[in-house]
């Protein structure tokens, strides 16, 4: 590694926290420069996402690469390393836990990809060359390594200092007497489930509001609340006070683990249901509708919407499955039948399109549009406010 990314050997060490937050102002700045690549990625493609412009595209990308490794440059360089061994020896202390395994590995990886690109950093090309863009296009997957797991190692260096037990345990007899009077209230109708996390040891824990003779009280339960068994392990006034006792959480799964948020594939090209609706209102003949309702059917690599529809709702159902919860596995089969509705549908929609073309009409004489001037909206036109959503965002920790 190059001097200036070692400590001097009197310098103070940083702390767990210092090294944490280096990371997470890597991953920070990083999501920054993501979202400003793919507003510049999505300029050089047509309105269905093809990619028009390749020369401009690579620009972009390699604007992208440099402007990454200029951030780990700044923020992590000096002290991945040495949170990767703060995350080490807190993994070893932790008590066993099904993830342990996978964040052993992804430690492994972290490792791995810093060698990598602390060894390609002390060897630099020449500023602006060919060989630089290069350069940083092969150190750009190493990068997103860190971008998208580095928070494992923060979360782990954060446990250094505790966090990973809850400060004001309740007693047995006190434990049971809340744990009854929570289930009285899930009876009634009245326990409110606000938000929920995993703790160090796999556990999961849910905030809720317990409403007791017109009072809310906060309330901390162990378990699967849609399942026996769980229990009620803190009671405080509210969510700040029960934060500061209950045990730190842990970062919840994925629901694929070889995905990557900075390495998504190119969008597959697609049309809009508005503008298949445009072409049904803007068309002559059957044909002009029938061929908008295929494209709404439409399966493979450029999916019609009915068809990205029915992928949304199967991978939600797969989703609420992953869970694991009750609760979650009750909504997965509710998902999954109306997956399997809209595959339906969609058969029927393609057959009555093929019917419609079939037809070979257009439509009648009589429907002669109607001759009118129509003034071209304001540029700074603002579209129409929508309506509010129903019901109440859910809230997570």
């Amino acid at each position: 590694m190059t001097p200036a990314n070692n400590p001097a050997s009197g310098a103070p060490r940083p702390s767990p926290a210092e090294l944490s937050n280096a990371a997470s102002n890597f991953r920070l700045r990083m999501s920054v420069i993501e979202c400003a690549s793919d507003d510049a990625l999505d300029k050089p493609r047509d309105r269905h996402g093809r990619t028009v412009h390749p020369a401009a595209a690579e620009a972009a990308r390699a604007h992208r690469n440099q402007a990454a490794v200029e951030a780990y440059r700044t923020h992590l360089a000096p002290h991945a390393e040495a949170l990767l061994d703060i995350a080490r020896l807190v993994l070893d202390e932790l008590p066993p836990a099904q993830h342990l395994a996978r964040w052993q590995d992804i430690l492994d990886v972290l490792h791995a990809t810093t060698a990598k690109i602390h060894w390609t950093l002390e060897r630099p090309a020449a500023p602006n060359s060919e060989d630089e863009r290069a350069q940083h296009a092969a150190l750009w997957p190493h990068l997103t390594v860190w971008a998208d797991h580095g928070y494992i190692a923060s979360n782990l260096a954060d446990q250094r200092d505790g966090g990973r037990h809850q400060k004001r345990p309740l007693t047995d007899e006190e434990r049971q007497k809340w744990t009854e009077m929570a289930m009285a209230a899930q009876r009634r109708g009245a326990l409110e489930l606000t938000e929920s996390w995993y703790a160090a040891d796999s556990q999961p824990i849910t905030l809720a509001y317990l409403v007791e003779d017109d009072e809310s009280i906060v309330v901390a339960l162990r378990g699967d609340p849609g399942a026996p068994g769980w229990q009620v392990i803190g009671h405080y006034e509210h969510e700040y006070e029960a934060g500061k006792d209950l045990p730190a959480p842990v970062p919840p799964g994925v629901l694929r683990p070889d995905l990557s948020r900075h390495n998504r594939p190119a969008p597959a090209p697609e049309i809009s249901l508005q503008d298949l609706l445009r072409d049904v209102i803007e068309g002559c003949s059957a044909g002009d509708a029938s061929n908008a309702l295929l494209g709404a059917v439409q399966r493979g690599y450029a999916a019609g919407p009915m068809v990205r529809l029915q992928e949304l709702i199967e991978t939600s159902a797969q989703f609420a499955s992953a869970l694991e919860t009750v609760q979650g596995r009750q909504v997965a089969g509710r998902l999954s039948a109306l997956g399997r509705q809209i595959e339906f549908l969609t058969r029927e929609v393609h057959e009555a399109a093929e019917d419609l073309g079939a037809t070979v009409a257009v439509l009648p004489p009589h429907r002669t549009p109607v001759a009118r001037v129509r003034p071209r909206p304001a540029v700074d036109t603002s579209p129409p406010v929508p309506p509010p959503l129903a019901g109440i965002p859910v809230r997570h920790r």
